[in-house]
């Protein structure tokens, strides 16, 4: 089956109208946006009810021994345009059992919607990107599904994703579900999705996204940046000619302590996903919902509010309502934008997500880094990996 499961300091961010003319003239990979984020997992069907239940998706499409899938089964989970692809082996000595056991619960393939996957995978390959699979097709009464895939840092793939010709559930052999997603919590589409990697490894994957894909440095965060008087991180964020895709690479830095990205790294057995970014119109409604749920999120001390809108300035959220549920606040030149990140979602200290509400800003909260970065040392603290 291979390696996919289809089938067994900164510069200023450009204005969308020179990101469209630079994509047209310049852009030798261009990409529509994020299609799905396939984690392998260890139950899918006991996944899928979670992010059911405590996330707010709706199951889209199935596919699974009831649909001749003899050794993976997979669901299909939406909101707003985020789409997740759970998978998992049944059998022992199947791939996605090897990827499970030594990650847990992780993202194996991130789906990149573009016009064109050959000419996709030729352009990155060309360019020093590792083939994993060369372009194929899927076809079905649907018609027919264009893919390939590329190496990126540790197992993580980039699986390029032509849906020019294909109008059916997902992929061919997938069983449809549900004709459209419910209204969930609020999540509309990935805002951004930020990978781990080992020290000295993050102008590697900086140059890599450059290099094979045409990617641009959007912004650099250095230790002085993100550190406590613990440890510290360095991220360099890239982005894709139309700034719809956003991928923050994160290494660790020296400190007197494990830094967070080494307790990841420790944890999941190498590089990978760290986190998604999930968007929302309403934070304050996501979050409430996602409380009630289950979901745990990183605590804040009750200080951070004190003098909020003296520090962001003036903000239409109620701050009692940001205190109550932990929601934080960061301003840059072109607006505010508020988040909130959850723990890990599962006993390895690996996988969480964030949510983030834009009102303009383009940055990534440079201002929470202290407070976010201690909150997480906290928690590292309690598990004994501090």
């Amino acid at each position: 089956m291979s390696q996919s499961t289809l089938t067994p300091t900164a510069p200023k961010p450009t204005s969308p109208a020179s990101q469209a003319s630079q994509q047209t003239e310049e852009d030798f990979c261009p990409i529509q946006g994020f299609d799905h984020v396939e984690l392998y997992v260890g139950n899918a069907k006991q996944s899928a009810l979670y992010y059911q239940h405590c996330f707010g998706f709706t199951v889209m499409a199935y596919r699974g021994l009831e649909t001749g899938s003899r050794d993976v089964a997979s669901y299909v989970l939406q909101q707003g345009k985020i789409r997740l692809v759970l998978s998992t082996a049944l059998q022992a000595d199947h791939p996605i059992s090897e990827h499970v056991l030594r990650h847990g619960d992780g993202v194996k393939a991130i789906g990149l919607a573009v016009p064109d996957a050959r000419a996709a995978f030729e352009a990155a390959t060309s360019r020093g990107a590792e083939p994993v699979r060369e372009p194929w097709e899927e076809t079905d009464d649907d018609g027919t599904l264009r893919l390939a895939e590329i190496q990126a840092y540790g197992e993580t793939v980039i699986r390029f994703v032509e849906r020019g010709s294909y109008d059916g559930a997902f992929a061919p052999r997938f069983e449809r579900r549900s004709d459209a997603p419910g209204e969930g919590f609020g999540f509309k589409y990935l805002d951004h999705m930020v990978g781990n990697v080992e020290l000295g490894k993050m102008n590697q994957w900086v140059d890599f996204f450059a290099r094979t894909m045409g990617f641009s440095q959007l912004v650099h965060f250095d230790d002085k940046a993100i550190s406590t008087e613990y440890s510290a991180l360095m991220s360099k964020v890239m982005q894709d000619g139309t700034g719809k895709v956003k991928f923050p690479i994160n290494e660790p830095a020296q400190g007197r302590k494990k830094s967070q990205i080494e307790e990841y790294l420790d944890f999941y057995g190498g590089p990978g996903v760290q986190h998604l970014a999930c968007a929302t119109s309403n934070i304050i409604e996501t979050v409430t919902k996602l409380r009630a749920a289950g979901v745990e999120f990183l605590d804040v001390p009750g200080t951070y509010y004190e003098q909020l809108e003296q520090r962001v300035g003036k903000i239409d959220e109620p701050i009692e309502d940001l205190a109550r549920l932990g929601i934080l606040v960061d301003r840059d030149e072109d607006g505010y934008l508020l988040q909130i990140f959850t723990k890990p979602i599962q006993d390895r200290p690996t996988v969480f997500f964030e949510v983030i509400e834009r009102h303009g800003a383009r940055g990534f909260g440079e201002g929470n880094f202290k407070a976010l970065f201690e909150s997480l040392e906290r928690e590292q603290a309690r598990r004994g990996n501090l």
